[in-house]
């Protein structure tokens, strides 16, 4: 496919085009240099990077196509390309699928659909109420959008509509026609309560299951064309249908190719084979039948056919098809299943002849379930009948002939089944109602080619023939319709007619015919056809032609592709015969009567008339004898002539409605999801005339836009002088007449300008470059600017550096002279230096050297010396010797003789100790003075450490005297030495000096030694200290561990403890959804409740008519509102409790009266309440365990003074339990006093004071008595704690005392007592034990105390009980009886009430014995309620009889005293009335009940009170009503007082609903009236808000808490009535307000407009502009109505709340359906048009209302329209910031976002699927669109009234002067 002619202007460099490519049939090109004028080669770069050189033939004049620009890629129209060409489609539709995740696209008047395989989140119930009632164009392109088109030219041009899908198999088509139908089911509804809408639906999976089955293409292919014609009533509501059928492949019931399989029904059924109501069909696995398991596919992945078949059978059920009909379809189908298994068998190969075994099970269960004779089928099966002109006979058939008969009997039971099973869904969709029109669903075959083409896809491609000239006809009608409505001069548009193609196959003698008339030959072959057909029309027409390599087949030339047909099979397929035999033998089924024989019946009984089925089957029966069974011309139809006259009735049908054309495409032959195969989609283009479509729009005006469009985006091109803002038209023609010179380029329409093709793109490059220029001049002027202001600072700078470098250098000269200077002086000190240096250095040598020679004279003149002298010391050393040696061996001799004499003496004392020790008395004198000889051995211990210290002094005395002695010596030695004449004289006393000296060195060695000894214990002792060290180290670190693990235990117990706080408030947060979840789930029931009671009251209106309902059922209704409510308001498992013991007494009683009811279930709430708030103390309890528990672990284990501390608490708890005990026994028999009390009172009146006052009495005494007998016992614990305290300081001072003596008894005595430590030790554990008496005796003291206050405080209270006994008595006393007995039970009950109290900070630690206790109170308390109420009934019984004698007595003596009144009137002076002050009350006869809700609610004109009157005056005035009737204690008109009110305001929402003033009107007096019965209801949490007037109004004698509850219920209905009207109100103007205007000039100018041919038909004209300032307006306008009405604040928020989220879900769900509204500059005209919105917020003082939260998706909505979409710090930055988006809804905004202009960018698939990674874990909804129809539930805070009720005036206007002020 190539360009035609060209301009070489649009060839420039870096323009882009298209080359053919055999991998991607189009590829694009960039061209490298300008094309010239007679240049046969083009300059391109691939996108790989690879350049080529494009040959041109220049004869042709043709180049490449050229590509759209960028801008115009991925449009939602086709024919808004700027280029129409086959590549630009291709690119465009594929840009679409793989990168944007579009399936849907137009081209014109066709919708493209590409099959995804995938389930997209796109046909949801929401997106269905997105499209309905807007026009096509307006939304994204979408099956639902077509259906709306068609539905609405429906409405609008009442002609009837079809919607013609087509497609190959797989690409989608019955999913598309089941999605029409849905929408129209949907958006329509039923007209009747048949539910055919429902039905309409239903239809589907019936036809799937009998009509589709698994192919090679596709999983679910339709193998037959449908109809459907789904029929409307004049309010366009669906009342009925019907369907036609064409074409069912029967072959495939006995055949499938492999991978393939039959019809979905087989398997269903096989799937249910075990089941206990199928065992009768012997049926099995897939597996085993013949006819299920040809394809070796019997499954489908991802498809349970179990769940199918109950769906099927569920579809059945609802089109009204009995069981016993629907088993009886199931056994005609198993039974051609078994029919496929019967196996044929022969004697041998060749033999003409063939039989069925006797034992084939499967023939047997085929008679069996059909109800045939055996050997009848048996027979016929094997043979067929003859019949000549002269005689009959049976021939047998081969194995091949009887299967072939075998499944041509199969194949035309099915046909008829399915044709049943049609007439019969027709049957149940047929109309009811008068049906106006119709739009007909058209799911039919597109054009097939397979490698083999049979009858099927001659067929197929004829039918697509017929559809393809109709709609090749329609759009070249709708070209001229256009062109003529905007007055454009045209030509006729060449375009592909096929009609030589139709007239090939259908015409005379055309191919259709030849077969006819072969069917008809009695020996007509396949061949002889095929040889008539080449005969024929071979050069006579050019759609047919023959093979080159086969005459056995033809060529077709149809206008999608060349198709060649095998011939094989055509005759037999046309004919479609069947053995008559084989038939008449299902006709003479003998089943018994049932749905099975009346279904065989209508299956295969002939019609009389005609010898035709009654199904109008398409199967021709084979009779016996052809030419005598019948002449009727119907019989003897081919499927051929049936298929060509159904398809001239379908043609006939669509060319008599407005077509509308869905095109399915199949993206790839895998059934990839997201796989786009370009080859295939290309030829299915071509297949189904989409290409076509193009062709004819480009051969005109493709591009069409309005003026208001072209200004917009054009506007750039136009100088200022030439722009003429009144005429833009005009202004339009200057600028192209500029810009296009040549004037057939464009054309200019009434409303449009019209363009050819590229004009568009020219158009786009012109403004592109334009732009660029003017950003180029921008950019200019701004770089220079920088460039300035970067020129002025550098400058600056230099200058400044400059300054410093100057200084710098100027402060560095100045160093160098003064470094210079001092440098000279200090070399002039170091010269100095080093000279003296030098000077002293020579002086110090000379000296040294002196020294050295002094030094060596002197050590030469010594060692002579020396040598002298050491010969003197030898000569001394050896005398010496010799007298040291005679001197030892004397001292010896003497010592030895010393020795023995003393061991003689030593020996002898020896023998003389041995004696007495061996004497008893010695042992006894050793015994008996054991303990003063250990006194004496201390003694002399202490004597021997006396001794010692002597020694050590006289050691110490003598160490004096050595060293004394030896300076002596030293001296003398000195004296020696200077004596030499004296030296030879003192040797010998030097020698014995030096022998001293020895001595004393032996002693220093001696000291060393000991000295080492200690030196090494010390480093022992100090290894060991080191080792203890690291022990102790050891365990402090051991302990530092263990302080980690501590530590980290209580780290990790404060983590467990975090994280339960945190899943608290997770769970307290979920409690909170949970409650607004009940909340709104409660308040749609009450939506659902309302709406229930209108269609109630709407079916008693067309029964009854005008008929008044009579007071009984007034009241009845209120009984049952009543009792709605409080079933409504009940939860908890008491109040269900409470709900049987009501029934139980009605059911006994008949009738319950209100109050008792209303204040039973007050009470019930109370206790609810109750349960809650223990429920959360326990909680609170439970944590604060939870954190003692982790002090206790950071502060270690309690000591045992702790434990010895909590035992002593078990006497105390001990205790308070027994106080406990004594105080449950007390409450019991104040009970029975109650009790006592109670019968007495209910005995009657007489003597009632009397015995209320002994029992009053008596119950005085008896506290007096108590109250005596606890002073005693504090008496006595008293006494008990002094003995104790006695005791305790008698015990200390004995221990004090036994201390001191002990101190006195001396230190003998204590060393004796505690020789071995023990006294010590129990001295100790004395003092221990004194501590622990001391701690006991102080805790019993503060115990004894805590006990005495609390018997005072018990005391004060009996006696404070008392004097309210007393006081409590003289009152009753002075009361009349009625109203003693009343105060007396009044004053019961809140005794029981404050022990209640009592009880309950008792049982604070006891919830469950808490529990027990409230509901024993409160069975009590029911009990006396009831009583009560008994009391009042007979108290009201007797008032009435005292009325009736008063009555009596009065008229007597009105009678006696008429004589005396004149004389006793004119004696009497005259008394005038003092006149009362207003209460606050209003009263009004009974009569006048009627009158007062007429003139108050029914015929009240809103407008006139909120102007002139105080806000919310009829709920004032009903309440002060209501208060009247309390005063005077009337519960009958209390309840018909407010049951006519909620009646009265229901009649009046349901009369006027859509005004808004009357709704906010009565939601604000219904608010009023709810917080006046919480205001006066007398309860402390609404009594701290009045004054104390109004603390005196309140209500007295009843509870109408249950009333309020009803109340509540119908503001919850006002409310909702009220959003309604707002909905309805604004939901047209939202989305141009808040999408489509624009509020920033000029900021949407450069928007492009969508580009979709919009038909005449779909646009109604043009809407009343709708813009933000018309919406802030309107809102103003609520918010003033409101306000002027008196609504409350808090319910104001939560109205503009409800608003806002109104605006912002229904702007977000068109802009997740709009393309054109998904680019930058529209974020930014979102952004701005919310802050609009949030200024009106902060204007009006509502900005804590929660709106702005409620815009939140919308706004960051716009944000992602503006945020930068390439690197991941951007998606990061998108995921954290979207968070009120959900994923599909992010994912779809990013494939949506369209670039306006060229040098913005699209968003890469790399990016989102990046984004879709990262919000991979997110938990939320799949929903695409927000629930517009979501609403907050709402809740009416208590918001008291300032007013007083004594200061209301009752105007006259409200014509209320029946009404008396009390």
């Amino acid at each position: 496919m190539s360009a035609c002619a060209f301009d070489a202007n649009d060839y420039c460099k870096y323009a882009h085009v298209w080359i053919a490519d055999t991998e991607q049939v189009w590829q694009s090109a960039e061209i490298l240099e300008d094309y010239k004028h007679g240049s046969s080669v083009l300059r391109l770069l691939l996108e790989d990077d690879k350049k080529i050189d494009y040959k041109i033939d220049v004869k042709s004049k043709q180049m490449p196509f050229l590509r759209n620009p960028d801008i115009l890629v991925g449009e939602n129209d086709l024919t808004s390309l700027s280029y129409l060409h086959e590549p630009a489609v291709l690119h465009n539709l594929r840009v679409r699928f793989v990168d944007n995740s579009h399936i849907y696209t137009y081209c014109g008047i066709v919708l493209v659909a590409i099959n995804p395989y995938e389930q997209l989140p796109i046909y949801s119930e929401d997106i269905i109420h997105a499209y309905s009632g807007q026009n096509m164009g307006d939304m994204d392109p979408h099956i639902f959008a077509v259906a709306e088109e068609a539905y609405r030219q429906m409405g609008r041009n009442e002609k009837n509509q079809s919607i013609i899908v087509s497609g190959e198999s797989g690409a989608g088509k019955t999913v598309s026609a089941k999605y029409t139908m849905r929408f129209f089911a949907t958006v329509s509804g039923s007209s009747s309560h048949a539910n055919i809408e429902e039905k309409v639906l239903a239809s589907s999976p019936i036809m799937e299951a009998v009509g589709n089955a698994k192919t090679t293409r596709n999983d679910n292919s339709s193998r037959f064309g449908k109809y459907i014609e789904i029929g409307f009533d004049q309010q366009l509501r669906i009342v009925g249908a019907n369907m036609r059928t064409y074409l069912l492949e029967k072959s495939r019931v006995v055949f499938q190719a492999e991978k393939e399989r039959n019809y979905h029904i087989f398997y269903q059924l096989c799937s249910y084979a075990v089941d206990s109501e199928f065992t009768d069909l012997h049926l099995g696995s897939a597996n085993t039948f013949h006819y299920t398991q040809q394809g070796c596919s019997t499954r489908i992945e991802g498809v349970d056919d179990a769940a199918d078949f109950m769906q099927t059978r569920r579809s059945l059920n609802l089109l009204g098809i009995k069981d016993d009909t629907q088993m009886a379809m199931f056994r005609v189908m198993s039974a051609i299943l078994h029919l496929g298994n019967v196996a044929f068998q022969s004697k041998d190969r060749d033999s003409e002849s063939c039989f069925i075994a006797e034992s084939d099970r499967h023939l047997a269960l085929l008679c069996q379930l059909l109800g045939l004779e055996i050997q009848e089928m048996t027979r016929w099966l094997c043979h067929r009948k003859i019949v000549t002109a002269s005689e009959t006979y049976v021939k047998p058939m081969g194995c091949e002939q009887a299967v072939n008969a075998r499944d041509a009997l199969a194949k035309h039971v099915y046909a008829q089944l399915f044709a049943w099973i049609v007439q019969h869904i027709n049957r149940a969709l047929h109309a009811t109602d008068k049906q106006k029109s119709f739009i007909g669903v058209l799911d039919i075959y597109g054009f097939e080619t397979f490698d083999v083409n049979s009858f099927e896809q001659f067929c197929i491609n004829y039918a697509n023939e017929k559809l393809q000239q109709q709609f090749n006809m329609h759009v070249f009608k709708l070209e001229q319709e256009e062109y003529m409505k905007e007055e454009i001069p045209w030509t006729l548009i060449d375009f592909y007619d096929n009609q030589p193609c139709i007239d090939l196959i259908e015409a005379k003698l055309g191919i259709l015919d030849l077969l006819d008339e072969e069917c008809r030959m009695p020996k007509g072959t396949d061949q002889s056809w095929i040889q008539k057909l080449y005969k024929t029309h071979i050069g006579t027409s050019k759609n047919f032609k023959k093979p080159r390599m086969s005459n056995t087949a033809f060529i077709v030339c149809h206008f999608a592709d060349k198709v060649e047909y095998q011939c094989a099979g055509f005759l037999e397929k046309n004919r479609d015969t069947v053995r008559e035999e084989q038939i008449n033998i299902l006709r003479s089924s003998k089943i018994p009567k049932g749905s099975l024989l009346q279904l065989l019946l209508e299956l295969f009984q002939e019609d009389k008339s005609t010898g035709k089925s009654p199904l109008r089957g398409r199967v021709s029966i084979k009779p016996a004898r052809p030419g005598m069974q019948t002449s009727s011309k119907e019989h003897k139809k081919t499927v051929g002539h049936q298929f060509r006259n159904s398809l001239h009735l379908l043609m006939g049908t669509l060319n008599a409605t407005t077509p509308h054309y869905v095109r399915c495409i199949k993206p790839n032959d895998d059934k990839l999801p997201f796989t786009f195969d370009p080859h295939r989609a290309v030829q299915q283009l071509r297949a189904c005339g989409v290409l076509e479509t193009i062709r004819i729009s480009a051969a005109g005006y493709p591009s069409r836009w309005t003026y208001q469009e072209f200004f917009n985006r054009y506007r750039v091109l136009m100088a200022k002088k030439d722009i003429i803002f009144t005429d833009k038209k005009q202004t339009c023609h200057n600028v192209l007449e500029k810009v296009i010179k040549d004037s057939d380029k464009y054309q200019f329409g009434k409303t449009k300008i019209f363009f050819r093709a590229g004009q568009v793109a020219y158009m786009e490059k012109l403004r592109a470059d334009k732009l660029r220029a003017a950003c180029i001049r921008m950019q200019k002027t701004i770089r220079g600017w920088l460039q300035r202001c970067r020129y002025t600072r550098v400058r600056s700078a230099t200058i400044t550096i400059q300054r410093f470098a100057r200084g710098h250098q100027a402060r560095c000269y100045t160093k160098f002279l003064r470094q210079t200077r001092a440098a000279t002086i200090i070399q002039k000190y170091f010269r100095r230096y080093t000279q003296r240096k030098r000077y002293l250095r020579m002086h110090a040598a000379v000296i040294t050297i002196q020294r050295y020679l002094r030094g060596a004279l002197a050590r030469r003149t010594f060692h002579l010396m020396l040598r002298e002298h050491m010969a003197i010391q030898l000569q001394r050393w050896v005398r010496g010797w010799l007298a040291r040696r005679w001197y030892a061996r004397a001292h010896a001799a003497i010592v030895l003789l010393q020795c023995c004499v003393r061991r003689m003496m030593a020996r002898r004392e020896f023998k003389l100790l041995k004696i007495e020790a061996r004497s008893v008395e010695r042992y006894k004198k050793l015994n008996q003075g054991m303990e003063n000889k250990i006194i004496q051995l201390q003694h002399k211990l202490d004597e021997q450490t006396k001794e010692g210290r002597l020694l050590a002094l006289r050691l110490t005395t003598v160490e004096a005297s050595r060293s004394v002695e030896v300076e002596r010596l030293a001296t003398e030695v000195e004296l020696l030495k200077k004596s030499r004449d004296e030296v030879q004289h003192a040797s010998n006393r030097i020698l014995s000096l030096e022998e001293e000296l020895a001595a004393l060195r032996a002693q220093l060695l001696n000291a060393q030694a000991q000295n080492h000894s200690l030196q090494k214990q010390s480093d022992a002792d100090r290894i060991e200290t080191q080792q203890i060290l690291g022990e102790l180290k050891e365990q402090n670190g051991l302990l530092k561990c263990e302080k980690d693990e501590l530590n980290l235990q209580i780290q990790q117990q404060s983590r467990e403890l975090k994280e339960k706080l945190s899943e608290k408030a997770v769970e307290a947060k979920q409690l909170q959804n949970d409650l607004d979840e009940e909340r709104s789930r409660y308040q749609a029931l009450i939506m659902q409740f309302s709406s229930l009671e209108e269609k109630y009251d709407g079916l008693c209106e067309e029964v009854e008519g005008n008929i008044s309902p009579e007071p009984s059922s007034k009241e009845g209704t209120a009984l049952a509102e009543e009792t709605c409510a409080s079933l409504l308001s009940s939860d908890s498992t008491d109040s269900e409790s409470l709900l049987k013991q009501l029934q139980a007494l009605d059911e006994d009683k008949g009738s319950l009266d209100t109050t008792l009811s209303l204040k039973l279930w007050k009470r019930v709430r109370e206790l609810e309440q109750e349960k809650k708030s223990l429920q959360e103390e326990l909680d609170s309890h439970d944590e604060a365990e939870a954190e003692s528990a982790v002090k206790d672990v950071r502060d270690g284990i309690r000591n045992e003074d702790d434990a010895e501390e909590e035992r002593m608490h078990e006497p105390v708890e001990m205790y308070k339990i027994l106080k406990l005990q004594t105080i449950e026994k007390e409450n019991e028999r104040l009970k029975i006093d109650l009790n006592e009390l109670r019968e007495g009172l209910l005995k009657g009146p007489e003597g009632a004071a009397e015995r209320l006052q002994q029992s009053l009495l008596r119950r005085l005494t008896d506290a007096n008595h108590e109250l005596e007998v606890i002073r005693e016992e504090n008496l006595m614990m008293r006494a008990q704690l002094t003995d104790d305290q006695q005791y305790a300081k008698a015990t200390l001072a004995g221990s004090s005392e036994a201390r001191k003596a002990r101190g006195k008894g001396g230190h003998t005595d204590w060393q004796l007592l505690n020789e071995d430590g023990e006294l010590g030790m129990a001295y100790e554990g004395l003092k221990q034990a004194n501590s622990v008496v001391e701690t006991q005796l102080n805790v019993q003291r503060r115990n004894h105390e805590i006990e005495v206050k609390g018997l005072r405080s018990e005391l004060q209270a009996v006696r404070e009980e008392s004097g309210r006994q007393q006081q409590l008595l003289s009152q009753n006393l002075q009361l009349p009886p009625e109203a003693r007995i009343e105060a007396s039970l009044q004053h019961e009950i809140t005794r029981l009430t404050n022990e209640n109290l009592y009880f309950e900070e008792l049982y604070a630690d006891d919830p469950m014995q808490y529990q027990a206790y409230r509901i024993s109170i409160f069975r009590r308390i029911l009990e006396l309620m009831q009583q009560l109420e008994k009391q009042d009934k007979t108290i009201r019984k007797l008032k009435k009889q005292l009325k009736f004698f008063a009555r009596k007595v009065g008229d007597m003596e009105v009678v006696g005293a008429a004589d005396r009144q004149p004389e006793e009137s004119s004696q009497q002076p005259a008394i005038q009335r003092k006149e009362k002050e207003f209460q606050g009350m209003l009263d009004y006869k009974k009569e006048d009940e009627s009158k007062l809700m007429k003139n108050l609610i029914l015929e009240l004109k809103p407008r006139g009170v909120a102007v002139n009157l105080i806000p919310g005056l009829p709920a004032y005035i009903l309440f002060m009503c209501v208060r009247h009737a309390d005063f005077t204690n009337d519960d009958q008109r209390v309840r018909t007082m407010l049951t006519s009110s909620i009646n009265s305001i229901k009649k009046v929402l349901k009369k006027r609903g859509d005004d808004f003033e009357t709704v906010s009107f009565w939601l604000a007096n219904t608010c009023r009236f709810l917080h006046c019965l919480k205001q006066y209801s007398g309860e402390e949490a609404f009594m701290k808000f009045n004054t104390p007037r109004q603390n005196d109004h309140c209500l007295r004698n009843f509870d109408l808490t249950e009333y309020r509850q009803v109340i509540s219920d119908l503001a919850i209905q006002i409310y909702q009535q009220l959003i309604k009207v707002i909905e309805n109100t604004l939901h047209n103007g939202i989305v141009p307000a808040m999408l489509e205007d624009e509020s920033i000039q000029g900021v949407m100018s450069g928007m492009k407009p969508t580009g979709l041919r919009r038909r005449t038909s779909s646009i109604d004209g043009e809407a009343c502009a709708h813009t933000l300032d018309n919406v802030i307006r309107q809102l103003d306008a609520f918010r003033e109505t409101l306000l002027q009405h008196g609504v409350d604040p808090e319910l104001l928020k939560q109205v503009v709340r409800q608003i806002f989220f109104l605006l912002g879900a229904v702007a977000l769900n068109s802009l997740l359906l709009r393309k054109d509204m998904c680019s930058w500059s529209k974020g930014m005209q979102i952004r701005y048009n919310v802050s609009q919105l949030e200024e009106w917020l902060r204007e009006a003082r509502l900005q804590q209302s929660g709106a702005k939260e409620a815009l939140q998706p919308l706004v960051q909505a716009a944000q992602l329209l503006q945020m930068k979409k390439k690197t991941d710090e951007d998606a990061e930055a998108i995921c954290s910031m979207c968070s009120a988006l959900t994923t599909p809804q992010i994912i779809k905004i990013l494939n949506l976002y369209t670039p306006m202009n060229e040098f913005e960018e699209r968003v890469s698939v790399s990016f989102i699927k990046n984004i879709q990674v990262r919000l991979r874990e997110r938990k939320e909804s799949p929903h695409l669109l927000l629930d517009v129809k979501h609403m907050y539930p709402v809740t009416f805070p208590f918001n008291p009234s300032p007013l007083g009720l004594e200061t209301i005036q009752i105007p006259v206007s409200l014509s209320l002067s029946f009404i008396n002020l009390v």
